[in-house]
């Protein structure tokens, strides 16, 4: 058996996650009293690393996943149960199902598009699955499975990869192009406004620019 230990600090920061992400209704240690510390900023993928990573993509199922991480901010939970019929190539939309079994609708780009077209075109099996394994028997892969490909992708670029980035990096990227918090949530499928509001205090760029305008 293994055990897990963890500091008051993880512990807090576990339960926080669980709640953040829908996993459970409420932290058991929210009432714990805490010792004030410097916050932790989200990593993101720069544009440079986001290209780095496609262009190290050898198969075509590698590369549509990671941009349709990228383009939607989809959890992975939530990609690995999709099926080809969720996608709406028309509007470039997907019906996602998140936690708790809530459905909501979230968009993806022209890069997105082309590189799951392509995907898509090249599977000769009849799984209903949006993204399969290679081999017989054809099965819709689990998250595992995602996150070993989103790491080997990472072992060839040198860029630490890890598939809860990609997510970080679209809701950093919705703050710092201005879309309306409401509206980012709802993308995010955040059941409480204060988890998306951490993108917005972690966004330092709207600061800086303002600044050096009054001050440089």
């Amino acid at each position: 058996m293994v055990t897990l230990v963890m500091t008051g600090g993880g512990l807090s920061y576990f339960f926080s996650w669980l709640e953040d992400e829908d996993y459970i209704i409420k932290s058991p240690v929210r009432r714990i009293h805490k010792v004030k510390t410097s916050k932790t900023i989200k990593e993101t993928y720069t544009d440079e690393n986001l290209e780095l990573m496609r262009d190290n993509c050898v198969e075509l199922r590698d590369l549509a996943m990671i941009d349709m991480l990228a383009s939607t901010g989809m959890r992975v939970g939530e990609m690995v149960l999709l099926n080809r019929s969720n996608i709406d190539f028309n509007e470039r939309e997907c019906v996602v199902v998140g936690k708790g079994d809530k459905e909501r609708l979230v968009y993806f780009n022209a890069e997105a598009e082309v590189s799951l077209r392509e995907y898509l075109d090249s599977r000769t099996d009849d799984c209903t699955g949006l993204f399969v394994s290679k081999r017989r028997p054809f099965h819709q892969i689990g998250e595992h499975a995602l996150e070993n490909i989103i790491k080997k992708v990472s072992k060839r670029t040198g860029v630490e990869a890890y598939p809860h980035k990609l997510r970080h990096t679209f809701a950093t990227a919705g703050i710092h192009s201005g879309i309306p918090l409401e509206k980012l949530q709802l993308l995010l499928g955040h059941s409480k406004p204060e988890t998306t509001m951490i993108y917005a205090d972690q966004d330092r760029t709207d600061v800086q620019n303002a600044y050096s305008k009054a001050y440089a």
